[in-house]
């Protein structure tokens, strides 16, 4: 393979054992409390003993901001269960959100993703909105997830929600096409101790350990450590890569409930992680751009706070506020990122048939940017301040057969002020086997401080004497960002119909039509001359907002449990869009390029069967279409577990992954150009013990 200048910078040894962390601390609050939402029913760990009706039954948070009924919301929701986590094999988060239908998952290399929601694919996709535990954790850097932080014991894990669609008016700006929301089980479900260990050809070797107590009646703990360690994926070339990661995370949770009247949690978290890159990076001399491997180091931690209380069945209070830290220590882009939160909200049942919602918050950010010869930032430390108010008013008619809500989300920023967020849904539920619901929203994705605050971020270098550029010097394109760039903006139309065919077979059908205004392009600025690092001349391409278009598609989810021993699980995605630059425009590429970093066909098949003796056989058939705009093919892969219980609380298993070619692209870097590798196939064993 013929490489430009190779290099390695910054490889560390693994450590061979990790410490468990535990931090304590104690909050007084003066004056009348603190909450958080009310309570979930804990689900059950086995899914295959409950009905169809009970698994329509489990009751979400995220659509609603309040306790509902799945058949109940008026929203594309789709709810990944710790059954689906156990049976499927998967060791990370992004694995595990492909099997919900409208999300796309990519994997650029063993340990980053792209992750989005209906569209606009890439690494930092910036139009959906991740939370844990109803905690932010996408960087204002790039609107963005660094997905290789988002980790945690997949055990505690109690549920993911998933809506696909807007969900703006509730949790407010940049959950465009999306939200996803990791909740993690209640202390009082994690009594008693479990470990979980394995290895394989690519799980090298992992670990997680918890244990769970009872300091009183109403209050109830649980402590956790994890650690992992993950090989390399090999190159297009068939070269090893350099994308080796390991990461250790601890964790503590407190809960206080108090029957009817208060509940508190208190948690939080620390982890550090290492992960490998192959950058290409451009230069300013021969041969234009330099190949090396660095390894990029991720600290962090945060603590939650959640408080609520219940003045009488017709009205509640919830108040959660956090601290966030995360670092990221890079050759490339190294930064900091602070972000204190606070939320208020107020549930109240105004009469039988109308339930008013309504809640204040403020958010503040902290960043701080270490600037490189490829990417620097003017300025490179910033303090930024969200201000937010939503309202949501639910009323019933006919019986609580018809539904309609209607609310808003307020917002103030620092970067274009005043947004306004509103929404208006409705659902139609003749019976308990048939619901129908219908959405409009306006939604908006506000600017980060790439958009807004970068003076140069090089990506590419065209040597002198080609075709393209015949002058004598090298030509660096760069990324800038400006100050009159605003808020993109959408309008969607949703409808969707829930059914209950019988007693075995539940299906799920949601259509959508986007219409996106002042999206981002980069336009062409005037070329200038640069004699330092060496001569050249530099074209510079400024962030603006001249791209409009819409999307559409269907997606469809259902569930067969033809027999009392085997469920089968079956999603598919269509997705369309239609993208166009303004006449103005001197951006030929963004627009083209977008709508082929998406899958236009998507389909996930998984079947779960209950075998004698205790066992269990689990296989997950996925079939992703090609990505036209980065050149990449589509793919047909299958994951394989087969899992024994010979005694309560012990499980032994050994997954076989991606079993059905020896390696397949899934993306390209859109953005700091890491070199991708082809996710390969691999093999694990695992074992564990819960007591």
């Amino acid at each position: 393979m013929n490489h430009p200048r190779f290099r390695s910078i910054g490889r560390r040894p693994r450590p061979f054992a990790f410490c468990t962390a535990i931090v304590t601390i104690l909050l007084v609050s003066s004056g009348w409390a603190v909450p958080a939402r009310a309570e979930v029913k804990p689900i059950p760990e086995d899914l295959t003993t409950l009905t169809l009706e009970d698994l329509l039954g489990i009751e979400v948070t995220s659509a609603s901001k309040k306790l509902q009924r799945v058949s109940d919301a008026p929203a594309a929701i789709f709810v990944i269960t710790q059954d689906d986590i156990r049976t499927s094999g998967a060791t990370s988060i992004p694995e595990l959100l492909r099997m919900v239908p409208g999300i796309q998952v990519a994997r650029l290399d063993s340990n980053k993703w792209a992750v989005t929601s209906r569209g606009f694919e890439g690494r930092f996709a910036n139009k959906l909105l991740v939370l844990f535990d109803g905690r932010t954790v996408y960087t204002p850097l790039f609107s963005g997830v660094f997905w290789e932080d988002q980790d945690y014991l997949l055990e505690d894990i109690d549920r993911i929600e998933v809506i696909r669609g807007p969900g703006a008016s509730l949790w407010g700006a940049n959950a465009v096409n999306g939200v996803i929301n990791i909740i993690t089980k209640h202390s009082k479900d994690t009594q008693g101790a479990l470990i979980s260990s394995g290895a394989g050809t690519y799980e090298q070797g992992f670990v997680g350990v918890r244990y769970g107590g009872r300091l009183s009646p109403n209050l109830t703990y649980r402590l956790y450590g994890k650690y992992f360690n993950r090989g390399t994926f090999d190159d297009e070339w068939g070269m090893q890569g350099a994308d080796d990661w390991w990461a250790y995370r601890s964790g503590f949770r407190l809960d206080y409930d108090k029957p009817g009247k208060d509940a508190l949690t208190l948690q939080g978290d620390l982890y550090h992680l290492d992960s490998g890159s192959r950058y290409l990076v451009p230069a300013f001399t021969a041969p234009y751009a330099d190949l090396f491997d660095h390894t990029s180091n991720h600290p962090g931690g945060n603590v939650l706070f959640r408080w609520s209380h219940t003045f009488s069945p017709s009205s509640q209070v919830s108040l959660i506020t956090y601290y966030d830290r995360a670092q990221v220590k890079d050759v490339i882009l190294s930064n900091v990122t602070d972000t204190f939160d606070i939320d208020f909200q107020h549930t109240l049942k105004l009469a039988p048939w109308n339930e008013l919602i309504w809640g204040l918050g403020y958010r503040y950010y902290r960043d701080n940017i270490d600037n490189s010869e490829v990417v620097t930032f003017d300025p490179s430390h910033t303090r930024n301040q969200l201000l937010s108010a939503f309202i949501q008013d639910e009323f019933k008619f006919l019986d609580d057969h018809l539904r309609l809500t209607l609310g808003s989300r307020f917002e103030h920023n620092d970067y274009t002020g005043f947004e306004a967020q509103p929404t208006a849904r409705l659902l139609w539920a003749p019976n308990p086997d048939h619901s129908v619901w219908t959405a409009f929203s306006r939604a908006v994705r506000t600017p980060s401080q790439v958009e807004w605050d970068a003076d140069s971020i090089a990506i590419s270098v065209i040597p002198p004497f080609t075709p393209v550029n015949p002058s004598p010097f090298p030509v660096v394109a760069e990324i800038v960002g400006s100050h009159d760039y605003g808020s993109e903006e959408l309008k969607a139309f949703e409808l969707g119909y829930r059914f209950q065919a019988n007693k075995s077979l539940a299906v799920d059908i949601s259509g959508f039509y986007n219409l996106y205004d002042d999206l981002r392009t980069t336009e062409r600025g005037r070329r200038r001359f640069e004699l330092f690092p060496a001569p050249h001349f530099v074209i510079p391409l400024k962030a603006a907002n001249r791209m409009d278009g819409e999307t559409y598609g269907v997606e469809v989810a259902a569930d067969w449990h033809p027999l009392k021993w085997w469920r089968l699980n079956a999603a598919y995605t269509f997705l369309y869009m239609d993208l166009e630059t303004d006449r103005d425009s001197t951006d030929l590429y963004t627009a083209k390029s977008t709508e082929g970093v998406s899958p236009r066909h998507q389909f996930s098949f998984r079947s779960r069967t209950e075998l004698p003796k205790n066992l269990e056989l689990d296989l997950w058939l996925r079939y992703v279409d090609s990505l036209s705009g980065i050149d990449v093919p589509g793919y047909v892969t299958m994951d394989a577990r087969l899992a024994w219980r010979p005694q309560k609380g012990l499980e032994l298993a050994v997954v076989g992954q991606n079993l059905l070619d020896a390696g397949h692209l899934e993306f390209r870097p859109d953005f700091l150009n890491s070199l991708p590798t082809e996710i390969q196939r691999g093999v694990y064993g695992k074992i564990t013990w819960s007591f």
